[in-house]
């Protein structure tokens, strides 16, 4: 299980983008980088193809490394993660500081 899912919201507490939060649009193939919804945005020059006619430069996300990013709580707080069984025996995500579960 992930300490950070797709679709969380997330506070980055290091590199050029600290302090900014946005949402987990996915991962890299090994899962060690996240995009960040409109965070670390680069430049990349691109060909014309079927798909992209117009070719040029756009603008996208680049990863985060998951060490640099802290989820946030239900009430916008960042905390670290732990895991617990809930009542019905499923494991869940966890804030460790504020007492309330993430999923």
């Amino acid at each position: 299980m992930k300490r950070i899912k797709k679709g969380d919201k997330v506070r980055v507490i290091a590199g050029k983008e600290k302090g900014r939060e946005g949402t987990v649009l996915g991962f890299n193939n090994n899962g060690e980088r996240a995009l960040v919804e409109k965070l670390n945005m680069v430049k990349r020059h691109t060909r014309p193809t079927q798909t992209n006619q117009a070719g040029g430069i756009i603008e996208k996300e680049a990863g985060i490394h998951l060490s640099n990013l802290l989820p946030l709580t239900p009430s916008g707080r960042p905390t670290r993660v732990q895991f617990r069984v809930n009542d019905e025996g499923k494991k869940v995500r966890y804030s460790k500081k504020y007492d309330e579960y993430l999923d």
